[in-house]
């Protein structure tokens, strides 16, 4: 360990403590030989002949005020980035903490506003309106970085426009796939959908995308992009040649689920909320990786093949039934608007992040 000048750079507390951590090894500390270790710049009053007076004397000295306001702009300007943009947690604490104790700013309501006024302006939507609700009663600067940390944590689940996500069918535990040219034989003959492996491979990968940054469960409109093949999840209308209808599954009566590109009569828009069954609810109002979520769609068209505003809405499902093509077996993913239940559950899982 060596020994370091006091310039005027650091606090006089840790400066001391690390002159006492040093004499306990050697020796009992030397006030004269701490004195000389004071830059001659600095001048100091005569009678200092404790520590103590010497610890006081430094922080009476104009250097000190300076040295603590300089800590308190850089306080000011400290600005927090998470990791997804290039940030340091880790690091942004330290330092955050490091110019508290340098500003000598203990308390905690004041280092509260400055955490809060680091977070960046427009960008950290879900922690800045949450953030006041997770620091009530916190009473010291350990708790505040603990929950400013669970903040973050819970910010990091949260799914974004343009990530990548998967989306596991609860009750079956397989994910939400499709391959690319692999279609149906029957109804649209577009790209199949199938609940596939029990763990998320390529082609049970799905780019979600929505209007804002976040996506709220009060007001939501999503698109599910498959991955590899680029197109759309939803369901099709065709003419049947006695009017316009929705396609029907391979097994039974419900509305058929597929992936198809851009298309008047393809509906791919769909709305999502807490299933009513799961324990798990994510009361922060924010789509996040891991929520238990039923997605439901609404018919745009009639059986003229008008466009219509209050079409059925009906609720995206898989069930343990299977039906083959090319003498492989998929397990059938459908559209109905039946009673809701398990078989409606899915978890949606982030992949990464946009």
């Amino acid at each position: 360990m060596e020994l370091q000048k006091y310039n005027g750079n650091i606090h006089p507390d840790e400066w001391i403590n690390d002159l006492q951590a040093y004499f306990s090894i050697k020796q009992k500390i030397n006030v004269n030989f701490a004195i000389s270790l004071v830059d001659s710049i600095i001048k100091l009053p005569t009678g200092i002949d404790d520590i103590e007076k010497l610890r006081n004397a430094l922080k009476e000295n104009i250097f000190f005020t300076i040295f603590k306001n300089t800590n308190k702009r850089k306080l000011q300007s400290l600005k927090y980035n998470p990791e997804r943009k290039g940030g340091d947690t880790s690091y942004f604490i330290s330092t955050f903490c490091k110019l508290c104790y340098n500003a000598e700013i203990n308390d905690v309501k004041e280092q509260t506003r400055y955490l809060y006024n680091s977070l960046p302006d427009n960008y950290f939507k879900y922690v800045s309106n949450e953030f006041f609700e997770k620091m009530k009663n916190v009473n010291s600067i350990d708790e505040l970085i603990k929950r400013f940390e669970e903040l973050v944590l819970e910010e990091s689940n949260l799914i974004r426009n343009g990530s990548i996500v998967a989306l596991k069918h609860v009750a079956t535990g397989k994910y939400l796939s499709s391959t690319k040219n692999l279609c149906y034989t029957t109804g649209s003959k577009n790209q199949l959908v199938f609940a596939g492996s029990p763990e998320p491979v390529p082609n049970s990968l799905w780019k979600i995308e929505f209007d804002d940054e976040l996506a709220a469960y009060t007001d939501n409109s999503i698109v599910l992009q498959h991955v590899k093949s680029e197109i759309f999840l939803g369901m099709y209308c065709v003419n049947t040649g006695y009017g316009y209808d929705y396609c029907k599954s391979p097994l039974n009566n419900y509305t058929e689920v597929s992936c198809y590109g851009n298309d008047r009569y393809f509906t791919r828009n769909w709305k999502f909320n807490h299933s009513k069954f799961s324990k798990l609810k994510n009361h922060q109002g924010y789509l996040k990786s891991n929520d238990i979520i039923n997605l439901n769609i609404k018919k745009s068209y009639d059986n003229r093949g008008y466009t219509i505003r209050h079409g059925q809405v009906e609720v995206l499902r898989s069930h343990d039934i299977q039906f083959t093509i090319e003498n492989d077996a998929f397990q059938e993913v459908v559209c109905h608007n039946a009673r809701l239940g398990g078989n409606d559950e899915w978890c949606i899982e982030l992949i990464h992040e946009s």
